[in-house]
């Protein structure tokens, strides 16, 4: 989508490799204003061109003391004094202002990790909603800590310890806080932002999903000529179905979807989604059955990134044959390839500087972004990749998607290959899975839980318990449940089930999956894990 488009003032995040740097650019677009994050070592031209109203430089890993930390282009300070735009420091993007503009940074003498208190001490354009004394509990993550500031700043909240927390310059625009406002650890930090964005900035908020879908179907219709025809890899869940719903209103029955059976779907998947892609969405679908294509390329296989890679590798083979059969069929071979990637996949996936996350980790590859083979012949159309989940159901809505199938909980791109830890096609590895997420998805629907929860699944586990069933004893297969609440996927909390719920699924199954004696729930979070197990 092209910003400029979008009737909302910008937020611009310049991203120094901080793990909440995706949650800055969430919960601006949660007040209805467009946020959007690209590399903090971005030419100052590529600033510009983006018109923003604020920009917010994010935290980071590093320390603005040392030589090779990452900033902000020459000229940048300039361009934003003379052309009004307010600057928000965050963390290490507090640090940068203060080092960049003239005043010291040093190695704290007391790091501050975790929950602290800071206390307001003056009248303030960040916390103009608070009076001085105020004190609320906020999310501190630095080892470096302020020791003198630049001319014509002033320190607003002191942390207990008695480090600066926020600072400001209302005369040159600059702000500072040294805590994450962004993080639900920090209670009053959403109101803080609300505040400086709308009475401090004046910022205009106009960003809907109408907006989206109009400046969507625009964006693909300027790029796809009106001779092309597009191919639409269908999962059966949410993202490639409404990315899938727009491209076809866009360019109508030039859109041809396939559906892959890779042998790594969930119970009676096949059969499901493809009543629903003809009932309800009315999408033209070929159903692909590749299993043992699949099946062969990862037998053996244990590293979870080389199943990604091989998963998506085989999906693009796929995707060229089917391009190559209509061909035969249209004398024209389609040039475009429609993936629902959202906005986490790019993130966790870590793309080639240019993506906006040049100084941040991979977490894990996507099929459908780092699994991608380079010699892939197809031109990719990824509408949604700017996207969050709950972005995506409120596009979906607009467009008119069945709203039980937007509540479904996401599925991962590789299937229960990354369910399945080890060799999926070891034993009956797959079988089992199949039932017992069958049995334990049921249950949730049966208690009435399902769309309290925002993605719950069984996980294959390769190791074997001992147990008692029948008076005999056994050496089975272990499981485990893992059932989670989330915003955005980016973060989330395991949900917690009553104890009679824990024991009725439990029995269930024991006594229905044979070979399974032993069952175990996972209750961590993310972070420290990932939601999915690989």
């Amino acid at each position: 989508m092209d910003p400029k488009a979008v009737k909302s003032d910008l937020v611009l995040i310049l991203d120094y490799g901080s793990q909440y740097t995706h949650l800055i650019t969430r919960r601006i677009r949660s007040l209805s204003v467009f946020s959007l994050t690209i590399s903090g070592t971005s030419p100052l031209k590529t600033i510009t061109d983006l018109n923003p109203r604020v920009v917010i430089l994010s935290g980071g890993p590093h320390s603005v003391h040392t030589d090779d930390s990452p900033s902000f282009p020459p000229g940048f300070t300039e361009w934003a004094e003379a052309n009004g735009v307010f600057v928000l420091g965050i963390c290490y993007g507090l640090q940068l202002i203060v080092q960049r503009l003239g005043g010291v940074v040093r190695v704290g003498e007391k790091q501050e990790y975790g929950k602290m208190e800071i206390v307001v001490e003056s009248n303030s354009g960040v916390f103009g909603s608070n009076r001085v004394g105020d004190r609320q509990v906020v999310w501190m993550s630095h080892g470096d800590e302020v020791a003198k500031l630049p001319q014509g700043f002033r320190v607003v909240a002191q942390s207990q310890q008695g480090v600066v927390a926020a600072i400001e310059s209302p005369e040159r625009r600059f702000y500072g806080l040294q805590y994450h406002p962004e993080v639900t650890h920090s209670p009053g930090g959403m109101e803080t932002l609300r505040y400086f964005l709308f009475d401090v900035c004046g910022v205009s908020a106009g960003w809907k999903m109408e907006n989206v879908m109009e400046e969507e179907i625009k964006v693909i219709n300027s790029t796809v000529a009106p001779e092309d025809h597009v191919i639409c890899a269908l999962s059966g869940g949410v993202d490639s179905t409404v990315a899938a719903t727009l491209v076809h209103k866009a360019i109508g029955d030039r859109l041809h979807c396939i559906f892959v059976d890779n042998g790594l779907l969930r119970y009676k998947e096949q059969e499901r989604v493809m009543e629903t892609f003809e009932k309800d969405l009315h999408l033209p679908v070929t159903c692909v059955d590749a299993s043992e294509q699949f099946l062969s390329k990862l037998k053996g296989v244990v590293d979870p990134e080389v199943k990604r890679k091989i998963i998506g590798k085989e999906f693009i083979c796929i995707f060229d044959d089917f391009a190559h059969e209509l061909e035969k069929k249209l004398g024209r071979k389609p040039s475009y390839l429609v993936q629902g990637t959202l906005y986490p996949d790019v993130i966790e996936s870590c793309p080639p500087p240019g993506s906006g996350r040049t100084h941040s980790h991979t977490i894990k590859s996507h099929h459908n972004v780092g699994g991608l083979p380079k010699d892939m012949k197809l031109k990719l159309i990824e509408p949604l990749k700017l996207l969050f989940k709950d972005e995506v159901r409120q596009l979906g809505k607009i467009l008119n998607v069945p709203l039980g199938f937007l509540k479904r909980h996401p599925f991962p791109g590789p299937g229960l290959a990354v369910r399945v830890l080890g060799d999926v096609t070891a034993g009956n590895a797959l079988e089992v899975l199949r039932q017992v997420d069958e049995i334990f998805i049921q249950s949730i629907k049966d208690a009435g839980l399902y769309d309290e929860i925002w993605q719950a699944f069984a996980v294959f586990l390769p190791v074997r318990s001992v147990g008692v069933q029948g008076d005999q004893r056994t050496h089975s297969h272990v499981v485990s449940l893992r059932a989670v609440t989330s915003q955005d996927g980016m973060t989330a909390e395991w949900y917690y089930f009553t104890h009679e719920f824990y024991d009725d699924v439990s029995r269930k199954i024991c006594n229905s999956v044979r070979g399974v004696n032993r069952v175990v729930y996972d209750i961590t979070s993310k972070p420290p894990s990932t939601i999915e197990w690989e």
